[in-house]
């Protein structure tokens, strides 16, 4: 694949965005504030000179990821808000009004499996960038941080017992149909009444009956599973393709909800966790844990986010933040002095035990240090605004790639849109002050 490359220029016959817009307009001011070269040096790293068609601009590509998640955008609204808008066009480097989009909703898709976290994490280094050249964050804000891990949830239907054993029936029955492999009987009727009746008696709480039914059920599904294998004995092709879809199914078959360890939640997200945070309104939440860091100081911009990564298996809290602390480090470029965390953190494997902070720590504590660490719950309202505004709360992406790859772009959503509302404070400060001059000239 060619290098990406932005050979866009001005229309004649189609209206200069630059003439039909607010050039005072924050997302304009937005725009010429970020440095496109260096997301440009970036995302063109991951392809490689040769033939075919060269790339989306990496200036479209970065614009279009940025205002998806600013903004809480599917991928099918974005390309057509992106028609719509302007200044959506002009963000993203267009000169002059396009009225049909030079993408569809897959380019993203490709670009993100393309990109991954690697790559993408560039957009919150240099939304960090620019809040400390617009003054939105000082270099001391980065010297003492905040760091919690919260559940990225995954967009899956509550999994029980009898759902994910009535699925797997229907997905392999569909695949034997698919491939032309004939049933001795797909149990497509009965299977159906039976995951019906498992809900109705548990709701009555009549779980003898609901716990025969399920039984019923997973007599079906190995049924089935049997006489698949017995079709494809001898077909490699077959194998290979039943094989994934198969292995599921079985544990799916022999799992039950006391066991211990991994345990398949959902047949299109076998990577899905179950993670228990303790709150009352869910006991149990299906992702990832997702560790988030924002300064433990007041930004006259906001809170921004400083590190946000997803992390799977479910690993103690503790456990992750040495890690994730040489990971803050290295994307400011500032060393960290103070860190604190929740008694979550306790046992943790920070090489430097006197810089971390634990809540409701009494020795060593000063005055200063006691005020900063009643700033710790800041992290809690920005995990709220990366969950309910920027795509945190539920997660659309494939696999785990997009578990790593949604976490990045929730936090570099979620700084852009501080950056937005702090450029526009800046605008309004600079119309008051110039108001109060004039004023200041009329009088005399």
């Amino acid at each position: 694949m060619a290098k990406p490359r932005d050979e866009r220029q001005r229309d004649l016959l189609k209206p200069a965005l630059d003439q039909i817009i607010n050039l005072g307009h924050p997302l304009v001011r937005l725009a010429g504030l970020i440095d496109w070269n260096f997301l440009d040096a970036r995302f063109s790293s991951v392809c490689t000179a040769g033939p075919g068609q060269p790339p989306l601009p990496s200036r479209l590509v970065a614009g279009l990821f940025i205002l998806k998640h600013m903004h809480n955008l599917s991928d099918e609204v974005l390309c057509a808000r992106w028609v719509e808008n302007p200044y959506y066009q002009f963000f993203c480097g267009e000169e002059s009004f396009q009225h049909a989009a030079p993408f569809d909703r897959s380019s993203l898709t490709r670009w993100r499996q393309r990109l991954g976290e690697d790559q993408l994490v560039a957009l919150i280094q240099e939304s960090l960038a620019v809040a400390h050249k617009t003054g939105a964050l000082a270099s001391k804000d980065l010297e003492r941080v905040v760091v919690d891990t919260t559940v990225q949830p995954k967009a899956i239907a509550h999994p029980t017992d009898a759902r994910l054993t009535h699925r797997a029936l229907e997905k392999l029955v569909a695949l034997a149909k698919d491939a032309g492999v004939p049933l001795r009987q797909s149990y497509a009727r009965v299977a159906k009444r039976a995951a019906i009746m498992v809900g109705r008696y548990s709701h009555a709480h009549q779980f003898k009956r609901a716990r025969r039914a399920l039984k019923f059920l997973r007599t079906r599904l190995g049924r089935v599973i049997r006489d698949i294998r017995r079709r494809i004995a001898g077909d490699d092709a077959l194998k290979a393709r039943f094989g994934p879809l198969l292995d599921l199914a079985l544990r799916v078959r022999h799992q039950d909800h006391r066991q211990r360890g991994h345990k398949i939640y959902a047949l299109h997200a076998p990577e899905v966790e179950c993670i228990g945070k303790g709150k009352a309104q869910a006991p149990y939440e299906f992702g990832c844990k997702v560790s988030v860091a924002t300064p433990a100081t007041q930004p006259k911009g906001g809170q921004f986010v400083l590190h946000a990564q997803a992390l799977h298996g479910n690993p103690y809290d503790g456990h992750t933040l040495g890690p994730i602390v040489a990971g803050i480090e290295t994307l400011t470029g500032v060393e960290t002095r103070r860190i604190h965390v929740d008694k979550g953190y306790r046992g943790h494997n920070h090489p430097h035990k006197f810089r971390v902070w634990i809540s409701g720590q009494v020795r060593r504590v000063t005055k200063t240090i006691r005020r900063e660490m009643k700033r710790r719950a800041a992290v809690e309202p920005v995990i709220g605004h990366l969950k309910a505004e920027h795509r945190l709360g539920r997660n659309y992406l494939k696999g785990r790639d997009g578990d790593r790859i949604n976490a990045i772009l929730a936090a570099a959503g979620y700084n852009f849109s501080l950056l937005l509302r702090w450029l526009e404070r800046l605008l309004r400060a600079l119309i008051a002050a110039l108001i109060d001059t004039d004023r200041g000239r009329q009088i005399a």
